[in-house]
């Protein structure tokens, strides 16, 4: 089964949202001030406090420094690590060994050749998005040039969730703006996208 990420977190009622609807993952975006969605390591720390423990929460990070990454993971705030940045296979590498915490690396696909790349990467997942939070989707015929299992993300919302597990049946599906209303997360459409997923 197609697994589920709800994205962007931010307030505590973000969390009882999550907790309630029990997607797979949630994802924290954390020191990235051009994000509305960005959060400090001791909002983090409130707001995980809160999460269910079925849910697992995921840092979102931007070119971070390898030591924060590295504490918040062994530090049991975060369980995976998604870098959304120019994180090149040096910093991955430098990562683990630092932490045996999965990660996830981001990839915008344009071109068959960011599918290359992304399948060349010694990320335990890739997620495959149309630029950073864009909210917008991509080309979907580019996928077929992915070797691995990926996280689709960008332009998702409860209404396409359904094609896009039956045409693409990827590994996990991430949302963020989709479960939005006027820039906040929304219970219906966190619950909509969850039982979406959960359908097919």
């Amino acid at each position: 089964m197609t697994k589920i990420k709800i994205c962007g977190l931010s307030r505590l009622c973000d969390i009882s949202y999550v907790n309630e609807a029990q997607p797979d993952y949630c994802g924290f975006i954390i020191n990235v001030p051009k994000s509305r969605r960005n959060i400090s390591v001791s909002q983090l720390a409130s707001l995980r406090s809160q999460l269910k423990d079925m849910i697992l929460p995921v840092g979102v990070f931007v070119n971070e420094p390898l030591s924060q990454v590295a504490e918040l993971l062994n530090q049991g705030l975060i369980s995976l690590a998604q870098l959304h940045g120019n994180e090149d296979e040096a910093y991955l590498q430098a990562l683990r060994r630092l932490t045996s915490a999965p990660i996830i690396k981001a990839f915008t696909l344009s071109s068959p050749e960011d599918a290359m790349k992304a399948n060349a990467s010694s990320a335990d997942y890739i997620l495959a998005d149309s630029g950073a939070g864009s909210g917008r989707t991509f080309d979907w015929s580019l996928l077929k040039h992915l070797r691995r299992p990926y996280i689709l993300a960008g332009g998702l919302t409860p209404a396409n969730i359904p094609q896009a597990i039956q045409e693409l049946h990827p590994w996990a599906i991430d949302l963020s703006s989709g479960v939005e209303s006027q820039g906040v997360k929304d219970r219906e459409k966190i619950r909509e996208a969850v039982a979406a997923c959960r359908q097919e």
